[in-house]
């Protein structure tokens, strides 16, 4: 049961830093955005259609045209510090090389990322530790079961915990390389 806790742990940095702009486009860059459309915010892959032009170069098609100066507005207003242009018909984000100061910028974010992600690993491994202790007390388990259950537990955070540092690594070496 706690081994599916870690696994959206996961998940939700592997989510979270694909947002993080490296020297390459993505359309993981631009989904999530959050645009005001018809009255209320919705991410900007329910409102168009985002395709990659080329490495650099974004194209983001609304179903409905009159969506454009929102879109427009919300990529102005996210973390990706891109001035999109807007056509009539679709919007472009075209992502210029990131500067020395811009990767170190980004790598401490990402850094910043990983460690959240830590310590939501740790916080889900105290929880499972005090139900194991909760079961030794009301004599649901022995004293030999919790001991073998919390190895096993740390067993598994061990796990996860490389697991985090490889995702972590992976993507500064895609932060840092020109």
């Amino acid at each position: 049961m706690y081994k599916e806790n870690f696994e959206k742990a996961i998940d939700f940095l592997k989510t979270d830093i694909m947002g993080l702009r490296t020297g390459r486009a993505s359309v993981a860059m631009v989904e999530d955005i959050t645009v005001e459309a018809y009255g209320a915010k919705q991410a900007l892959k329910a409102t168009a259609t985002i395709t990659l032009a080329d490495s650099k170069t974004i194209n983001i098609e609304p179903w409905d045209k009159a969506l454009l100066a929102d879109i427009e507005k919300g990529i102005r207003n996210s973390t990706l510090s891109v001035n999109p242009v807007n056509d009539g018909k679709l919007i472009r984000v075209i992502l210029p090389d990131l500067t020395s100061e811009r990767r170190v910028e980004l790598s401490k974010i990402l850094h910043q990322k990983v460690e959240n992600t830590r310590i939501s690993i740790r916080k889900i491994r105290e929880e499972v530790k005090d139900q194991i202790i909760e079961s030794e007390k009301n004599k649901e388990i022995g004293e030999d079961e919790r001991f073998k259950l919390q190895e096993g537990l740390e067993e598994v955070v061990k796990e996860y915990n490389a697991k985090i540092k490889e995702i972590g690594e992976k993507k500064e070496k895609e932060i840092n390389t020109i």
